[in-house]
């Protein structure tokens, strides 16, 4: 098994594991690492892309520079990895590839609406390549983690352009945020999920990651409309 990271000289692999360096925002360095996988294990026959980086801010405070760089990241990168593996999953008539969605990927998110629209196309995007790769024995697969207790909050793009009509609801916003991360499922329930989609024998398109996961994408398809956005407001602490 391999792992990739941006910086892997100083992380001590578990045991089976080897560690590769790894830009997903860099097509030379995607094509490299998928090549050195094969050379060191002869095929691969699972790729998770779980990259990503989060935004924080009203959309009115994010630069066009930084909705490029998350995209470049959330969704480039999972399309670079996905072009990089699938002549060799389609060749040796077999593979996985599992996209690390959200919740958010269904449903919106004040204040974090370029994470939100990345996750959004990653949905979009799987679902439409599991049709056209789905007849060469490969498919593509969603998990859709919650909050989750990681730093993936502390490492999110901030608001380049703070505007002071938005500062109270973003406040309001971040106060939410830091306890849904506290409260959030540990990353064990996320890799559960992972190896379910990697190992099911008829795999499912999509799998939720944890009980706060499947009742939002539950509720997002089955309480009306006008509903659910007023408990996004009121989960947000917005104005009715």
């Amino acid at each position: 098994m391999i792992g990739t990271g941006r910086k892997t000289s100083g992380l001590t692999p578990p045991a089976g594991v080897s560690y590769l360096d790894l830009d997903v925002a860099s097509d030379e360095s995607a094509t490299a690492v998928v090549e050195q996988a094969i050379d060191r294990l002869g095929r691969i026959d699972v790729l998770v892309n779980n990259a990503g980086i989060g935004s924080a801010g009203a959309v009115e405070e994010n630069s066009l520079a930084q909705a490029q760089s998350v995209f470049n990241i959330n969704v480039f990168g999972v399309m670079r990895m996905t072009k990089a593996v699938l002549p060799h999953m389609r060749a040796q008539g077999g593979g996985r590839v599992i996209n690390i969605s959200s919740v958010l990927g269904v449903v919106p998110q004040p204040f974090m609406a370029l994470y939100v629209a990345s996750k959004h196309a990653i949905e979009g995007y799987s679902e439409s390549l599991d049709h056209e790769v789905r007849e060469h024995g490969v498919r593509v697969l969603i998990v859709q983690p919650a909050y989750t207790k990681t730093s993936f909050d502390a490492n999110a793009a901030q608001p380049e352009i703070p505007l002071a009509l938005y500062a109270e609801r973003r406040r309001d916003f971040d106060a939410m945020i830091a306890q849904a991360m506290k409260d959030g499922d540990d990353p064990a329930v996320v890799a559960k999920a992972i190896v379910t989609a990697a190992t099911d024998k008829k795999p499912k398109l999509r799998y939720t990651a944890g009980p706060l996961a499947s009742r939002v994408t539950t509720a997002r398809r089955l309480v009306p409309a006008g509903t659910f956005d007023k408990q996004i407001r009121k989960t947000n602490r917005m104005p009715a």
